[in-house]
């Protein structure tokens, strides 16, 4: 692939790490100074004498990012090196980077912090985190590979919702930890101790106006510093490659990956549609109404965090930033790579049962069979995926209160039909994990596959 060296990279990339840096140490200097002077500066330890306070640690972290600062200016591959991510761990990192690992990790991750969500969402912690992330974001945009894919202007925005998404699910969770220790004390809800009723006019004209403007002004300066990602103009012969929806639908396109398009696009979606119609119909849980509460309730919270992170999320971040030409998946420090060809043998579960396992042909109609004996080969031929899939939607919801006192709970509260409901949803949003996992796995491309009439699940 063409394009410009790596010192001549360096050299036109230095000028923006330099700014980032100092940036960076002016937002860690502020903080200290803000810590200290309202006084909510807490201590972290002591070494001798010395007392190590918030403020002095932000303090140290801004000095660290000034020191970076002039080195990732200078341009120098030599002196860059020492300010960037080490080869050999872009290396690693790329070669364990695949679909299973970015999948399962996440959810790993977010699980980890929900368990110890008391540890997360101090302050301290999150802004350590925080600028872990920006400096690993600093480090990497020494190489060409990350920095082509993040500040493309495309995905300058996506990069900066990330970083929102991440805040507010902090903030929210924040606020959740605050009440349940509160609850918890026999106090009330953060939410209720400001009843003050707030009037439309002029109190909440007046914000959005001043909202209405700030953004406006901010999108003006967008449209100055970053060009329009316009390309040349569409052409019926020349497909774009990767050719990728808008970001919003990415998730929606990642899906196709793995389920028919009608199953995909139309049966799958309608049913998260459905479902937050449902909510109000199958939720028994009076808690939580109108503050924000983990502890109360549990199951609500995790089930969305999961369908929303794990996968929705996610699934319009690997969109983005891992699947490139081809719809392959790539590192995130790996060239993209048109000519990247990765040989997949996607097969259906009826040939593994009866190819792979029996050994014998696929059950086949007779050529010039009426309809209701080809109706009767296909059933034949597919009724492992059928089998398989009837069990799965009609086995696991007793089974889950038979085995689990949390949903035993449930049934008994919400009753049969409420209850199945709720099971089926779930069952459904659990499809589609378990679908990638065994696309990844097995090369498996569809439980049923009855091409004759359309049908693929």
């Amino acid at each position: 692939m063409h394009g410009p060296s790596s010192e001549e990279f360096l050299s036109g990339i230095s000028g923006f790490l330099g700014s980032y840096y100092l940036a960076l140490a002016a937002m860690n200097g502020v903080a200290a100074f803000y810590l200290w002077q309202t006084g909510r500066s807490t201590q972290l330890c002591k070494i001798g004498p010395l007392a190590i306070t918030t403020a002095t640690l932000w303090l140290f972290v801004s000095i660290l990012f000034t020191i970076i600062a002039p080195l990732a200016m200078s341009g120098d591959a030599t002196i860059i090196v020492a300010v960037s991510v080490p080869q050999a761990i872009r290396n690693q990192l790329d070669a364990a980077m695949d679909p299973k690992i970015y999948m399962i990790g996440t959810f790993v991750a977010l699980s980890v912090v929900y368990l110890f969500r008391k540890i997360f969402v101090k302050p301290t912690v999150a802004w350590g985190l925080f600028n872990l992330s920006l400096l690993i974001m600093g480090l990497s945009m020494t190489d060409s590979d990350f920095a082509a894919i993040v500040t493309k202007a495309d995905n300058v925005p996506i990069v900066a919702m990330v970083f929102l998404l991440g805040f507010f699910t902090w903030l929210s969770a924040s606020k959740a930890v605050t009440n349940d220790e509160r609850i918890k004390q026999g106090l009330e809800p953060t939410e209720k101790l400001d009843n003050e009723k707030v009037l439309v006019w002029p109190d909440l004209v007046y914000t959005e106006l001043i909202c209405m403007i700030a953004i406006t002004a901010l999108l003006l300066l967008w449209a100055i510093g970053l060009q329009a990602p316009l390309e040349e103009p569409a052409s019926a012969v020349k497909t774009p490659n990767p050719s990728k929806a808008p970001w919003y639908f990415l998730g929606l396109q990642e899906m196709l990956v793995y389920y028919d398009p009608w199953m995909a696009g139309v049966v799958l979606p309608s049913l998260v549609i459905f479902g937050l119609m449902a909510i109000p119909f199958i939720d028994f849980n009076p808690n939580g109404n109108g503050y924000y509460t983990i502890e109360q309730r549990k199951f609500a919270y995790t089930i969305f965090q999961f369908g929303f992170l794990v996968l929705w999320v996610t699934l319009i971040v690997m969109g983005t930033f891992l699947r490139g030409p081809n719809w392959n998946f790539f590192g995130l420090y790996e060239t993209w790579d048109p000519h990247k060809v990765e040989a997949l043998n996607n097969v259906d579960l009826s040939e593994l049962i009866w190819i792979d396992m029996l050994g014998q042909a696929r059950p086949r109609a007779p050529n010039g069979s009426d309809t209701p004996t080809t109706l009767f080969y296909v059933i034949k031929r597919e009724l492992p995926g059928i089998f398989l899939l009837i069990s799965y939607l009609v086995v696991v919801p007793p089974a889950l209160v038979i085995y689990l006192k949390s949903f035993r709970n449930m049934y008994r509260q919400m009753g049969f039909l409420r209850y199945m409901v709720l099971a089926n949803l779930l069952m459904f949003m659990a499809l589609l994990p378990i679908k990638m996992v065994m696309r990844w796995a097995i090369n498996l491309k569809y439980f049923i596959a009855i091409p004759e009439f359309f049908f693929n699940f």
